[in-house]
This record gives C-alpha cells, sequence and structure tokens, in this order.
C-alpha cells in the first residue's frame, strides 16, 4: 500500500485533488516538495524546510 502523500503548504492529501505534483526542492534537491493542483494554481508560496528556498 502507497503512503499518503500531503501539500507542503497546506497539508492537503494530493490523492484527492486533481494537477498535483511532487518534486524535489529546485534549490538543493535535497528535500521532496509537494504540491496540490489548488496550491500551484493560486501560487502560494511553499518552503523548503532543508534550505529555506521559497517557491511559488
Amino acid at each position: 500500500m502507497r503512503s499518503k502523500e500531503y501539500c507542503s503548504t497546506c497539508k492537503t492529501d494530493i490523492s484527492t485533488v486533481e494537477n498535483s505534483t511532487i518534486f524535489n526542492c529546485p534549490n538543493c534537491g535535497k528535500t521532496k516538495i509537494v504540491r496540490c493542483g489548488k496550491c500551484r494554481i493560486l501560487a502560494v508560496p511553499y518552503e523548503c524546510p532543508e534550505c529555506h528556498f521559497t517557491g511559488p
């Protein structure tokens, strides 16, 4: 069974939201960033817990 993934910003279970994505931090590459489709569309900022990079 696959573990659930939650948006790094709003903590929503991304399995229930369309257009969600998972990627490594574009600055350090060490941390997995999870973005739900809603936060992506609204460009809600996220912050990498490792290097504190902030992205839209």
